[in-house]
């Protein structure tokens, strides 16, 4: 008797847990891909989605999260960072930290934050583009420590700020700072998640724009500026290292490494570099498996994996990009997209969710066949480089002037 009434609560409790959210950079496993519980797309959507709010926003890149019944955004106003959190169904605010930064870009350009946040059991933890630290309290916005790499390891600015969202490895949460503590390396510096202090630092390079990810036997993958680094998560000893960057001074590595099958890892860049794939060893060790120049060359946007074809943006910024489809085994280049100067994007189930440069959204179905988009709207009138977010059929999107929540599913 007992157990057609468990069955019924077992399905009673399913139908009312949430989806996943999308608590840090590249969403749930930092890859690009929206959880599995999400509902799939209708195969045709009639006029413009429901755009449910909007809300202003001051500087910076870094994308929106979404965590424990909210929406989380980073961004500058005035000489203050600001770490606003609302309500993700109706923008409304719940509580606001902020702390005073004097970052100036070396360049001019958005003088904001660029990492996007990550939270992990009840807490929020920030960088900065003036290189802090900081851990808040995602219940109420109170702050539970910062650190600051600039004085503390002396973390340079580079060319466009610190850039790389924090990862979370076990008790720690680190950080690509490129600096040194006490005359040895500290490229990265891991932190306790509780208190902040310094658990260990290594890796010999600076810091370059791509955040590090954890690859399937718990190593930290971290492509600074010069190498593409595999480090023991644990103790922050460098386990293998290859150099893979661009022979010009100026130029970066911003796509952050694609974990797929466990021990493989895609990586790519502009600037000449071209795509890599690599298998690593339980032990840590790399191989490189090929090297493709004119491939899909990525600029900033990290691609995303279905049933062994990659979608993303290939080209540079300056001269235009398109969104292709290539086949990972074939090596195949399948369909390019219209050119334009470029855009970010996830995937949810068998669909790509794409916001450009131009401040357009698409959705386009994961097909090798063709680029055949279902869906295009404008969301924006100025574009933007930020990653969006995805959770409970809500997509989240930034420009320089706002954020704003669209539903793409019932």
């Amino acid at each position: 008797m007992r157990r057609p009434l468990i069955v019924v609560l077992t399905i009673a409790l399913a139908l009312g847990v949430r989806a996943a959210d999308w608590p840090q950079h590249l969403g749930p496993e930092r890859n690009g891909v929206g959880a599995v519980g999400e509902a799939p797309f209708p195969e045709t959507f009639e006029g413009d989605l429901e755009v449910l709010w909007e809300k202003d926003l001051g500087t910076g890149f870094a994308g929106p999260v979404i965590a424990g019944g909210l929406a989380l955004i980073f961004h500058r106003e005035g000489d203050e960072a600001a770490l606003d959190a609302v309500d993700p169904l109706n923008g409304r605010s719940k509580w606001r930290y902020a702390y005073r930064t004097d970052y100036v870009d070396s360049f001019g350009f958005d003088n904001g934050p660029r990492a996007i946040p990550t939270v992990q059991e009840g807490t929020v933890y920030l960088h900065g583009a003036d290189g802090q630290v900081h851990a808040v309290n995602l219940a109420d916005g109170r702050r539970v420590w910062s650190y600051d790499t600039v004085s503390e390891l002396g973390s340079g600015q580079g060319y466009f700020g610190r850039v790389g969202a924090p990862l979370i490895a076990g008790e720690l949460v680190v950080i690509p700072a490129g600096g040194e503590l006490e005359g040895k390396p500290a490229g990265m510096v891991a932190l306790d998640r509780k208190n902040g202090s310094v658990r260990w630092t290594g890796v010999d390079d600076e810091a370059g724009y791509s955040s590090p990810v954890l690859d399937g036997f718990g190593h930290i993958v971290a492509w600074m500026r010069n190498r593409l680094w595999i480090v023991d998560a644990a103790s922050g000893e460098v386990r293998d290292s290859v150099h893979f960057r661009s022979d010009m001074d100026a130029s970066v590595n911003a796509c952050t490494p694609l974990v797929l099958e466990r021990n493989r890892i895609f990586t790519s860049a502009g600037y000449g570099v071209g795509a890599g794939l690599w298998e690593v060893s339980e032990a840590g060790k790399l191989t490189e498996v090929w090297i493709r120049h004119d491939w899909m060359d990525c600029h900033y946007g990290t691609p995303v994996e279905f049933e062994g074809h990659l979608y993303g943006f290939d080209g540079r910024q300056e001269t235009g990009q398109t969104l292709r489809c290539v086949g990972l085994n074939s090596g195949k280049r399948l369909w390019d997209s219209d050119r334009l100067p470029g855009g970010t994007l996830l995937r949810v189930g068998s669909k790509v969710v794409v916001v450009t440069e131009q401040g357009e959204l698409w959705i386009v179905p994961a097909s090798p066949n063709r680029f055949d988009p279902i869906h295009r709207q404008q969301l924006f009138r100025s574009g933007h480089r930020s990653h969006p977010a995805y959770a409970d059929g809500i997509l989240y999107a930034r420009d320089s002037e706002k954020l704003v929540a669209v539903r793409l599913s019932p």
